[in-house]
């Protein structure tokens, strides 16, 4: 048979080996501590900061070391609240800010401040009301990057000491009194109209120079062709007058065929309702008074007086 002592030892050796290994498994868990990329771990050493935990596998000493929670060492983008403040003018406004900051020193961020989340968001209020109270509403509209250079390089300055670096500050939105806004509202409603006169004004004045250019341009144009039609046709008038007076003259005529085409040309003198008088030239007299005599010598019978030798 069994011996009862001996089964109880043996149970008691397999309990003690079991409590044995857990042990020894619970030091190995809290002597290892693995820090994922991009965070850092601050270990306190029976309660004392001891040192700062790097991404990767570190090894603490178990029961002693401390590992306070981990702290985001990346950028982190924090949108604050709509905060009141009061211009210049004494206009309230309310500005909506974003900060972008980052921990740059786990220990100081850890036992510098206590909530430097919230540090940041107080001291963001305090600078912003500070940098516009100091300037007018039209400033504070159109001096956006003066301020956020101006808050940035305040709040850098002042959460240094906390392990801190603000990078960035942006103002989302700045908005006046609803009052300002209709005026504001009117004020460039009025600004476009005026514009708008303007460019229509513009656009006028271009029309008309442009048409009255075109005018000129065409007056000119067609004066020139008036000029050189007139050029043409008295050019055309002259040759033809040279040429008739050069045939006359190849043909040798005589008194009686020049009185003859005098008479052709007295119709066309009376052509026209505005012709009135006819001035008849002394030679025409003299031509018809030889058209007569030859008329009648022929009349009697006789033959045109043959000169004399």
């Amino acid at each position: 048979m069994l011996d009862p002592g001996a089964f109880l030892g043996q149970i008691f050796v397999v309990v003690l080996l079991a409590i044995v290994v857990i042990f020894v498994l619970v030091i190995l868990f809290r002597s290892i501590r693995i820090i994922p990329q991009a965070s850092a771990g601050v270990v306190e050493r029976l309660g004392k900061y001891h040192k700062t935990l790097a991404p990767g596998l570190n090894i603490l000493v178990p029961f002693i070391d401390r590992v306070r929670p981990l702290i985001d060492m990346r950028e982190q983008v924090v949108s604050f609240p709509p905060q009141p403040v009061i211009t210049e003018d004494n206009l309230v406004v309310s500005i909506d800010t974003v900060v972008f900051f980052q921990v740059t020193d786990a220990r100081a961020a850890t036992y510098e401040i206590a909530n430097y989340l919230g540090a940041v968001e107080q001291l963001t209020t305090t600078t912003l009301r500070n940098v516009v109270g100091g300037l007018n509403l039209e400033e504070a509209l159109t001096s956006r990057d003066n301020i956020n250079g101006q808050l940035r390089v305040v709040l850098d300055e002042s959460t240094g000491k906390w392990g801190i670096r603000v990078g960035r500050v942006e103002l989302k939105a700045i908005d006046p009194p609803i009052s300002i806004q209709d005026s504001m509202e009117k004020q460039m409603r009025a600004e476009r109209d005026r514009r708008a006169q303007i460019l229509t004004a513009e656009g006028t004045k271009q029309a008309a120079i442009l048409q009255a250019e075109g005018s000129r341009q065409a007056s000119i144009l067609e004066a020139e062709g008036y000029a050189q039609a007139a050029v043409l046709r008295a050019k055309g008038d002259g040759e033809a007058i040279a040429t008739v007076f050069g045939a006359i003259h190849a043909g040798d005529p005589t008194a009686d065929l020049l009185a003859y085409q005098y008479l052709q040309t007295l119709p066309k003198l009376a052509e026209g309702d505005s012709n009135k008088m006819w001035i008849i030239p002394s030679e025409l007299t003299e031509a018809l008074k030889g058209i007569s005599a030859g008329f009648l010598g022929t009349a009697a019978g006789r033959g045109p007086t043959p000169p004399t030798p």
